[in-house]
């Protein structure tokens, strides 16, 4: 069977997509504001912006969706 269907738009909610940053690659002065963790977790816009840097996975997906807007994991 080939035919389009229109899912319509149930989620009006602009995608952001969370991965994992390594400490190690942020620079100098973010860095020391960290302690003692090895990976924090960004929240980027469909445009790849850096919107958030956030202790957790967790966390990040919470703010996300507290903002209005739905996450996405990214590898």
């Amino acid at each position: 069977m080939d035919a389009t269907y229109d899912f319509g738009n149930e989620n009006d909610r602009a995608i952001v997509y969370v991965r994992a940053v390594r400490v190690e690659d942020l620079p100098e002065d973010m860095r020391e504001q960290v302690g003692d963790l090895t990976t924090l977790y960004a929240v980027h816009s469909e445009e790849g912006e850096r919107l958030a840097l956030v202790r957790d996975r967790k966390l990040a997906f919470l703010l996300a969706r507290q903002n209005n807007l739905e996450p996405v994991t990214v590898h």
